[in-house]
């Protein structure tokens, strides 16, 4: 039973599926106010970096309510349909997604923290599937720099390249986050419109830790809160 409940409702299955992307609620991990206004601000990045690009799946929920695998914060956006298939620019604008808390923290703040751990990671994983095993490289082009062994099994994957193309895909993976990174930066820094309502972005979720995608782009369109 939960919470007096022998029925499982929606809550239940929303709280579920967060479960198994970020893990139990830390309900016991108490943030400073100010590390908690960089979590805020750093999520809001993340989803108005989003909800500016053309190729984004729409954001879904927002929450900076610490999470068992380590996430202090974490933005949800899920498909309005069943993909199966990825764009070359829905892959750039999701490591841009991915960068965009960052950039929101250099933005407001003008100094970076440690939060951006897993975001680096799942960047540069797009970023080196992109150029070693999705052809989408214009010097590699249709040619598989990289092996996928056991893909049913966690999926360990090895590079199958001579050492100078190795140091060759490291650059262009470093070039292409980069890349993606001044563009999240410059999305919010171009945008101050947008960006002015940061603050009550950031202030609303601060304030309630968890916001549904509706509330955001009400804020975000100057609809009214009910």
């Amino acid at each position: 039973m939960r919470g007096g409940r022998v029925i499982v409702n929606e809550s239940d299955l929303e709280e579920s599926i967060e479960v198994v992307i970020a893990g139990y609620q830390k309900k016991n991990a108490v943030l400073s106010d100010r590390e908690k206004k960089v979590v805020a601000y750093h999520e809001i990045g993340h989803a108005l970096v989003a909800a500016m690009q053309s190729h984004s799946a729409p954001v879904q929920k927002i929450t900076i309510i610490p999470r068992t695998s380590g996430a202090l914060g974490y933005t949800m956006q899920v498909d309005t349909g069943d993909k199966y298939l990825l764009t070359k620019e829905e892959i750039e604008d999701k490591i841009a997604t991915y960068t965009g808390g960052r950039a929101a923290e250099e933005v407001v703040f003008g100094s970076i923290t440690t939060g951006a751990s897993n975001d680096i990671e799942q960047a540069t994983k797009l970023a080196r599937a992109m150029i070693s095993r999705y052809g989408m490289s214009e010097e590699f082009d249709m040619v598989a720099m990289e092996t996928v062994n056991n893909q049913y099994l966690g999926g360990d994957s090895s590079l199958a390249c001579a050492p100078e193309t190795q140091r060759e895909i490291d650059r262009k993976v470093v070039e292409l986050v980069k890349t993606q990174h001044q563009k999240a930066k410059k999305l919010l820094e171009d945008n101050r419109d947008k960006l002015d309502q940061l603050d009550q972005l950031a202030g609303f979720l601060y304030e309630k830790e968890t916001i549904t995608g509706e509330e955001f782009m009400e804020i975000l369109t100057g609809g009214e809160r009910q």
